[in-house]
């Protein structure tokens, strides 16, 4: 193994693209570092797996324990405390002790990838699933003035659901973000239940997945006018912030 260790944390982890982006990057930049996949079925083994590899410097974390890992950290940044959810955690080896501190990249990857596509109409959007990935996306619009409306399958205090959203709903909601882990490799014949033939030019229908790299929901929408963009810069621009915060 070599020197300094990274990986990702979640399970399922056999859509991610972050192992081979790293270990490219260390092999074209001569660090002598390695990232690998902890797929772990339990956020529970989480310590397990931090004192098994002692060179373990940081992790970025996915589906579904962006939030569930908060309680196993020993202080969050302003940005992960504000959203509720963490996807990156430097581990800070001081003396015999490792102190773990998480902060949220999803956030500037989102911010910086969509911002472009934003057209002054868009006053409103639509966040298609309420997990720590929604949070993240509701907290960067925000920064842009836009009121998100959160869609779940279950009707809450803050959410409404799929069966909601009708031809009021889509015409006052121009930005449609899904992050939900419909479509993803290799369910690729799934996606949220929308109302995709109300959709029109004015609309921007945002992906977080990237794999594949036009979704059924992507599709679908540009099939109506939409503008349609995947994750995939935005992994590319998280997962450069993530090494930044691990060797600050």
């Amino acid at each position: 193994m070599k020197g300094t260790l990274y990986g990702l944390l979640g399970y399922p982890l056999g859509h991610s693209f972050s192992r081979n982006y790293f270990n490219n990057k260390f092999e074209a930049e001569n660090i002598d570092a390695e990232y690998i996949n902890f797929e772990i079925p339990d956020i529970n083994m989480l310590m397990e797996v931090i004192s098994e590899y002692y060179n373990l410097n940081g992790l970025n974390v996915t589906i579904p324990y962006k939030e569930q890992v908060i309680p196993f950290l020993d202080e969050l940044d302003e940005d992960a405390a504000n959203i509720g959810a963490v996807n990156v955690i430097k581990i800070i080896h001081e003396n015999n002790n490792l102190k773990l501190k998480g902060y949220n990249s999803d956030v500037i990857g989102f911010c910086d990838s969509i911002s472009p596509l934003l057209k002054p109409h868009m006053k409103k959007a639509m966040i298609l699933g309420t997990g720590g990935a929604a949070k993240a996306v509701m907290y960067g619009l925000n920064k842009f003035g836009i009121d998100s409306q959160l869609v779940s399958r279950k009707k809450t205090d803050n959410t409404i659901t799929y069966t909601d959203i009708d031809k009021n709903i889509i015409d006052e909601y121009h930005i449609i973000v899904n992050t939900t882990p419909l479509g993803m490799y290799p369910n690729i014949d799934e996606c949220p239940d929308i109302p995709y033939e109300l959709l029109s030019e004015k609309h921007l229908c945002y992906d977080l997945l990237y794999n594949p790299d036009e979704t059924l929901f992507m599709k679908k929408a540009k099939e109506n006018g939409a503008t349609v963009k995947n994750g995939l810069e935005m992994l590319l621009l998280q997962a450069f912030v993530s090494y930044e915060i691990w060797n600050s």
